[in-house]
């Protein structure tokens, strides 16, 4: 009896420390995600699309290269506290669809109505993921796009 007791006691310190590990690897990748939002810049959908029709050296051009990174974008209507996350290889060019009407278009009818977005990016590059579903699916974690946001899954599986 002694023995079952001190079996189960381990179990339950094994599970205790594993949720305790769970919650601590949730924690840091709210801070890395946040943390990578916040650090870039914060511009309004008619921002992003001058960017897009930009000129460069006096030809016209549809953006600076340097702009258009592959990463994931955090679409923000300001106006009713709803966020979009998505993912691109080319992201102003994916922006700029959501506010052309070729993109999710929930998105594009409150812009059309009126409604105030913000927009953040998070360069792949520069993040410590290997790839664009990962970054994604924790960033639409972690601004809880799904739960109470514009989207539709939990983002890309690997």
């Amino acid at each position: 009896m002694k023995i079952l007791g001190i079996t189960f006691l381990i179990g339950l310190s094994l599970h205790v420390l594993k949720f305790t590990i769970q919650i601590k690897q949730a924690r840091k990748i709210n801070r890395t995600i946040h943390s990578l939002a916040n650090n870039s810049l914060e511009l309004t959908p008619k921002e992003y699309l001058e960017l897009r029709n930009k000129k460069l050296y006096g030809e016209k051009a549809r953006h600076a290269n340097t702009q258009n990174f592959s990463g994931v974008y955090i679409l923000h209507n300001i106006s009713k506290d709803l966020i979009y996350v998505g993912q691109s290889i080319k992201v102003l060019d994916r922006i700029g669809n959501h506010f052309k009407g070729n993109g999710n278009g929930d998105v594009y009818a409150d812009y059309k109505y009126g409604d105030e977005f913000k927009i953040r990016t998070i360069s792949l590059d520069l993040s410590p993921y290997d790839n664009l579903n990962d970054l994604e699916r924790h960033a639409i974690k972690v601004f809880g796009a799904y739960e109470k946001g514009y989207n539709k899954n939990r983002g890309n599986k690997r």
